[in-house]
């Protein structure tokens, strides 16, 4: 009997050692899955913080662009309206000075003809200022967009 008590003994130690062993195993697989899980997430983060800091950033270029190309319209503008003013009263010098109602008229069809000319050059050159502001503007953002969309891509 005490062979028997002694061999119940030994078995119950050896398996709870097992248990023991195997439940140690289990608790640092399991510490092991957390540790890399957050490692993971982490990085995530971190990776989510760049590209926001990246958006951010282009953002402000867009924004810089769209000031920098108001600023060049509102030049533009200003430029046309002195030059319109001053082409204005030069025609109406011209005006006063003219000898017969014959030449009024010629000379009110040339600054109306030149206004009009002028206007256009400066309807044309505005667009394109526009045009060139507002792709610049865009840039920044479409590249950022292309960006995300090929890392979007490439994670699949």
């Amino acid at each position: 009997m005490a062979d028997t008590a002694e061999t119940t003994k030994k078995t119950v130690e050896n398996a709870t050692a097992k248990a023991q062993a195997q439940a140690e195993k289990m608790q640092a697989a399991g510490a092991q899955a957390v540790r890399e899980g957050m490692d993971k997430s982490m990085a995530s983060m971190s990776e989510l913080s760049v590209q926001a800091k990246k958006n951010l950033d282009a953002v402000v270029e867009s924004a810089a662009a769209a000031q920098k190309g108001t600023e060049a319209l509102t030049k533009q503008a200003a430029a046309y309206s002195r030059k319109s003013w001053e082409d204005g009263i030069a025609a109406a010098q011209q005006l006063t000075q003219a000898r017969s109602v014959q030449e009024m008229i010629e000379l009110q069809t040339s600054f109306t003809k030149s206004a009009i000319e002028l206007y256009v050059a400066e309807m044309n050159k505005a667009a394109e200022l526009m045009t060139a502001s507002v792709k610049d503007s865009f840039k920044p953002i479409n590249e950022r967009v292309t960006a995300s969309v090929e890392k979007f891509q490439a994670a699949r």
